[in-house]
């Protein structure tokens, strides 16, 4: 089993990103995908969620108007598109999947079947 994170790096302002997250080993219809971040010396916290076989999104309010989360199918992958960056977004990004369909519930509470190694974001001012 394997989740990939790629597509951080370093950001200005303002400034968008796209991250990705690719897996394999695992049967992508019957896991649900989830984003966490955490910043140093912060909790993780979950970011963005979907479960594409119930076509249902979890974002939570505060990052909704700049944090959209889809999966594409046919390539096993579910992509984090970040808008309007801020340096308080910094953090390691982590996807994760969970054999439970229920967004909200993976994002708070992030308990999950498999974890990607991470990757950083770092948003200047």
């Amino acid at each position: 089993v394997q989740l990939v994170e790629s597509g951080g790096g370093l950001v200005q302002t303002g400034g968008s990103l796209r991250l990705s997250c690719t897996t394999s080993g695992f049967n992508f219809g019957n896991y649900a995908i989830g984003w966490f971040r955490q910043a140093p010396g912060k909790d993780r916290e979950g970011v963005s969620c979907i479960s594409s076989r119930e076509g249902t999104t979890f974002v939570p309010t505060s990052l909704k108007d700049r944090f959209t989360i889809s999966s594409d199918y046919t390539k096993n992958t579910v992509y984090l598109q970040m808008n309007n960056l801020k340096p308080e977004d910094t953090a390691i990004y982590y996807c994760a999947a969970t054999g439970s369909h229920y967004p909200k519930v993976h994002c708070v509470h992030g308990v999950s079947d498999y974890w990607g190694q991470g990757i950083q974001v770092t948003v200047s001012s």
